[in-house]
């Protein structure tokens, strides 16, 4: 019975044991130090502040990975860093700048053909070599019709670029290559990670830059990849892009007056998580795009966007959006666009989130919902108005457009009421 009693006792401990995690010593591989490359001043392993000193570091590093640490100073930037898999790219705080250099543009005045590697240019005097550029007309001058690359080579006004352009541009349609780009890119990798330091887009001397294509920092075809105290400001389009993702980690970041939006996760990004960002004075806080899906938002500021804070539509569904703060936006504090039935974003929750003060450049709602989003679940949020006028109602519903299951929302100080349908 004593023996019965002693195993009895023993068994949490035995539990408790074998479910603790254990990280195994040197077992099938051999173990090596980290590998760590500093990138900056007279004392760094590589001395300069450039693009291409921090990717002469990122190149160094094995395929095991390690870390490239960017000492205090400002790194002038005419192409990405391109982060490879298990790269950890590491700032010393906010002095530690990457910023894009000033902008430079061109008509082709030869068509630019699908599959070409050169455009032959009006003028190449502001292009150099290793600079990023891209490639648009009045066609094609969006999204996936953008193509991009970098100068591999210039012949008198010819541009040799390294990869192929995606469409037929024809030159009379307002051809234009510009050398607007990313700060950093992260592009069909994972297990890489990006911390402390601030990227500085420039906008005022730079070209607009595609979201689709590139950000402050540009995420593509990755999985695994976290953005953690970071400052993305001034960008001439998106502070942060992520496309065909799995697994993006976006927190404790700032993002701030880009001329379009501010966080940008689409085309596919399931189990994204942002957290604890404070995004404002962009065009959009926050636009989920296409198909981000059961994801995570929460405790996050979106404020003093000029349009809205946060936008949502195309398949953008089982999305829980917690304990964020949504004020003082142009227009709508969070906005539902207009889909199909079969194409909505459905099953998303709003839980104890805080949405006032919206619609200060605009008449705009807390919320607005257009299309056939169903089963969304707003539950436990203040919406107010505080005697601003400007959040004209808590909830404006389209008409046909299915109501929010409405649990326990406290809504008050709207002119026109706390629900509003569309007749």
């Amino acid at each position: 019975m004593k023996k019965l009693i002693f195993a009895f006792l023993l068994l949490p401990v035995l539990v408790t044991a074998q479910n603790s995690p254990y990280a195994v010593d040197a077992l099938t591989s051999p173990k090596r130090p980290e590998r760590i490359i500093i990138v900056g001043g007279d004392k760094a392993d590589i001395q300069g502040y450039t693009n291409e000193a921090i990717q002469v570091a990122v190149d160094a590093l094995p395929s095991e990975g390690g870390t490239v640490k960017l000492g205090p100073g400002k790194f002038m930037m005419k192409a990405p860093v391109c982060l490879k898999s298990n790269i950890r790219l590491i700032g010393s705080g906010p002095e530690t700048i990457l910023r894009r250099i000033d902008g430079y543009h061109s008509k082709f005045i030869i068509d630019a053909d699908y599959g070409e590697l050169k455009l032959t240019v009006e003028n190449a005097s502001g292009f150099e070599r290793g600079m990023s550029v891209q490639i648009t007309n009045d066609e094609y001058n969006s999204c996936w019709d953008v193509s991009t690359g970098i100068i591999t080579d210039i012949v008198d006004n010819v541009l040799y670029i390294d990869s192929h352009l995606i469409r037929d541009y024809d030159c009379e349609k307002n051809g234009m290559v510009t050398n607007a780009g990313s700060c950093i890119s992260v592009n069909e990798a994972e297990n890489v990670f990006v911390s402390g330091l601030t990227i500085d887009g420039n906008k005022t001397k730079n070209d607009l830059l595609d979201g689709c294509n590139g950000a402050g920092i540009a995420i593509f075809k990755s999985k695994l990849v976290t953005i953690d105290n970071v400052h993305v400001k001034d960008c001439n389009g998106e502070g942060i892009t992520w496309q065909i993702t799995e697994n993006v980690t976006v927190k404790n970041s700032e993002i701030s007056g880009c001329t379009n939006m501010g966080l940008h996760p689409g085309t596919g990004s399931p189990n994204t998580l942002i957290e604890g960002n404070n995004s404002h004075d962009n065009k959009v806080g926050l636009f989920i795009c296409w198909r981000v899906h059961h994801s995570i938002v929460k405790d996050n500021r979106f404020h003093n966007n000029s349009d809205c804070g946060i936008s949502t539509g195309h398949k953008d569904s089982d999305v829980v959006f917690a304990n964020n703060h949504i004020f003082d936006n142009g227009n709508n504090g969070v906005y539902f666009r207009n889909e199909d039935i079969k194409n909505s974003p459905h099953r998303n929750s709003f839980i104890n989130n805080t949405i006032e003060n919206n619609g200060t450049l605009k008449e705009g709602y807390g919320f607005y919902f257009r299309g056939n989003a169903a089963d969304v679940l707003l539950q436990d949020n203040i919406i107010r108005d505080n005697n601003k006028g400007t959040q004209k109602a808590a909830i404006f519903i389209s008409k046909g457009t299915p109501p929010p299951k409405d649990i326990n929302n406290k809504m008050s100080g709207h002119k026109l009421g706390n629900i509003v349908y569309e007749k």
